[in-house]
């Protein structure tokens, strides 16, 4: 089974465990988006949102020397939204309905991000062997001005382009 296979699985099995989750999103720690069940244009933004949320609180959880992210809540309205770290280079997202017991979403949430993050981080991480280069090959080629077709050496340039009046 492949990476995609299992996040999918993951993703959705969160979601028929927990109906009020309403919506999941994997993202990358820069922003961008892994793996969602949103509208595409909402899924891109929370990704880049949760990575944002995430930054900050590390810094936060960082700066108070409290040990390591755990997770970020941000309750509206009309329910929450909470990101966790899923693994070393990934967030999940959650949007939830309001009145969710959120404390047994951390248990079970967390556990999803653990898995996901991990088989993200494997997937991230292996390295496809590439052609080895020649150490004795030289570094760059370099290719004089004059003898390049097209235009005689320093000859004006005429672009056709006016800097507008100001």
């Amino acid at each position: 089974m492949d990476a995609d296979a299992v996040l999918g699985t993951e993703l959705w099995g969160l979601r028929r465990r927990r109906p009020e989750v309403a919506g999941t999103v994997l993202a990358g720690t820069d922003g961008l988006l892994i793996s969602s069940d949103l509208p595409t244009t909402d899924a891109t933004h929370l990704a880049a949102l949760a990575a944002a949320s995430f930054g900050l609180g590390n810094r936060v959880a960082d700066t108070v020397r409290h040990g390591e992210f755990q997770e970020s809540v941000v309750r509206t309205a009309r329910g929450c939204v909470v990101t966790y770290p899923a693994g070393r280079h990934a967030l999940l997202t959650l949007v939830t309905a309001a009145g969710t017991d959120l404390e047994t979403l951390h248990t079970e949430a967390r556990e999803v991000a653990d898995r996901a993050g991990s088989v993200f981080d494997r997937q991230r991480t292996a390295v496809v062997p590439g052609p080895v280069p020649d150490p004795h090959a030289p570094l760059a080629v370099r290719t004089p001005m004059a003898t390049l077709p097209g235009r005689a050496p320093n000859a004006s340039r005429v672009t056709g382009w006016r800097r507008p009046p100001i």
